[in-house]
Formats: structure tokens, C-alpha cells, sequence
């Protein structure tokens, strides 16, 4: 419960970033959606989840700083970008779901 109401910083940026990212690409694959309809929808959410994934680690990356140690410098990692594929993975299906059965049905 701790954690819940106090996250860890980096891993709230990375959640943040990654969902971010997955909104508005999430809005943009249902503009296409709607503008499109009944067309395959295969290939642009297999494009959204790629650039939910990539942009989401990259993201992180820039703006997650991890601790180095004693020396209390600040540096990026590659940690940190994996931080953000870790956390983009499920974000990206989550935002999914709720654009294709809540969003879409409610228009």
C-alpha cells in the first residue's frame, strides 16, 4: 500500500511516458479506425504497439535518471529504457482494450 500511494520515481516516469505515448497513438488508431471502416485492422495496431514500445523506452530513457551509487551522480542506462519496455508492454494492450471496447463502442 506504501508504494501505491508513494511510487517509485522512476518507475512512475516510466508508466507515465509509456502511457502517454500510448494515448495519443491510441487516438490516432481510432481516428483511422473511424475513418476507415472495416478495413484490416492488423497492420496499424501492430504499428501502435511498436511505437508505443520504442517511443515509450526511449522516453524513459531521456527521462529517467537512475542513481549510479555513493557518488550521487545521476546517469542514464540502458535500464532505464528497458524499465520502459518492461512497463509499455502491457500499457500498450491495456490502452487497446479500452480505445477498441469502451471508446469505440461508445461512438
Amino acid at each position: 500500500m506504501r508504494q501505491l500511494r508513494n511510487p517509485p520515481p522512476p518507475v512512475l516516469r516510466a508508466v507515465l511516458a509509456d502511457l502517454v505515448v500510448a494515448i495519443v497513438a491510441g487516438i490516432a488508431l481510432l481516428v483511422y479506425d473511424r475513418a476507415n471502416p472495416g478495413a484490416d485492422m492488423a497492420p496499424p495496431v501492430a504499428l501502435f504497439i511498436a511505437v508505443v514500445i520504442v517511443a515509450g523506452s526511449a522516453l524513459t530513457y531521456v527521462w529517467v535518471e537512475l542513481p549510479s551509487g555513493a557518488s550521487g551522480v545521476r546517469r542514464r542506462s540502458a535500464w532505464a529504457a528497458m524499465l520502459g519496455l518492461f512497463a509499455a508492454i502491457p500499457i500498450a494492450y491495456l490502452v487497446l482494450v479500452v480505445v477498441f471496447q469502451v471508446v469505440r463502442a461508445l461512438l
